[in-house]
């Protein structure tokens, strides 16, 4: 399912628009990016939770020369499903 299709279906089963629907999911992960990027995790109980965890800087290769190289520390994102949600998966 893509966006356009996860719109629809959600605009279907609430009776609101399309428009409405996308602005509501704009908005949510423009919430969520601003929140994680700022540390903080944020959790849907029993659904799902985003946080964000840190890499350390690390030794790597590069695939083409095979040259050692130093892959700088960043950051990533880590989704955990929640119980519900994992629920919902396991009974089909």
């Amino acid at each position: 399912m893509n966006r356009s299709e996860l719109v629809s279906a959600i605009a279907n089963n609430t009776g609101q628009t399309q428009t409405t629907v996308n602005d509501v999911l704009d908005a949510l992960f423009q919430t969520v990016t601003e929140q994680i990027s700022q540390g903080n995790k944020v959790s849907i109980p029993g659904w799902m939770a985003f946080e964000r965890t840190d890499r350390a800087a690390r030794q790597g290769r590069n695939p083409q020369t095979g040259e050692t190289i130093q892959i700088p520390a960043g950051h990533s994102v880590k989704l955990s499903a929640g119980s519900k949600l994992k629920a919902a998966v396991s009974k089909k």
